[in-house]
């Protein structure tokens, strides 16, 4: 399916899609009410001095935001997601049910649309962005509800330092096209596109499931210049 025109304007400042899912349990109301406010970003800041800091947008699950602030110990992750589930997912691990919960040093919540949260941020103080398998909006009429966007690629640019990498995987081909076609308009990043799982990226739950249903995910990698 060809990709829509990228000249398409984005709206304001709107979150789209879901935000509430199925009835909580218990334990999950009290993981929002007690212990999400002990890892909320901006409101608890890093617990150590971090040797720089990374964004990832729509966490889902949190099994990739989780993977990545264990490997990298010294780096500050926000991991911004806004639908309770998927909040309830990565705060269940950082809590076990009947152990108590560990507040990591270095991963923060933040549960509000990430694009406010971007232009807040200071010029070039991100190393890295994830947005990692995001809700397509295949429609034509829904392609300004997509977080690449022609609009938001200066934004974004602007808070990743000289080098920072933003890495972008969808299994979804029309996502897959606007992409493509979005990135090879722009001249703010040097850009790789990979069928295979860089080395170095961690596994999604939704990543399985395309690869199960027999989609192809496609990963970017876009480097600042």
């Amino acid at each position: 399916m060809a990709a829509e025109s990228p000249g398409v304007k984005p709206p304001p400042d709107r979150l789209y899609g879901r935000i509430k899912g199925k009835k909580l349990r218990p334990r999950q109301e009290w993981l929002l009410a007690e212990f999400l406010p002990r890892v909320s970003w901006p409101q608890v800041p890093f617990g150590i001095a971090v040797r720089e800091t990374w964004l990832e947008v729509g966490f889902g699950g949190g099994e990739h935001a989780y993977a990545l602030a264990a490997a990298n110990p010294d780096v500050g992750l926000i991991a911004a997601e806004v639908f309770e589930n998927g909040i309830c997912s990565l705060l269940s691990r950082l809590a076990p049910e009947g152990e108590e919960p560990q507040i990591p040093a270095n991963l923060r919540l933040f549960t509000d649309d990430a694009r406010p949260l971007l232009r807040s941020m200071a010029d070039a103080s991100l190393g890295k962005l994830f947005l990692m398998f995001p809700d397509p909006w295949p429609k034509a009429r829904h392609a300004k509800r997509r977080f690449v966007h022609p609009e938001l690629l200066a934004e974004v640019a602007r808070v990743l330092k000289q080098g920072g990498e933003w890495r972008i995987a969808s299994d979804d081909p029309t996502y897959q096209a606007w992409t493509d076609e979005v990135l090879a308009a722009q001249t703010l990043f040097t850009v790789t596109r990979a069928t295979t799982r860089p080395d170095g990226w961690p596994p999604t739950r939704y990543e399985a499931k395309a690869i199960a249903a027999g989609r192809q995910p496609v990963y970017w990698s876009l480097l600042r210049r």
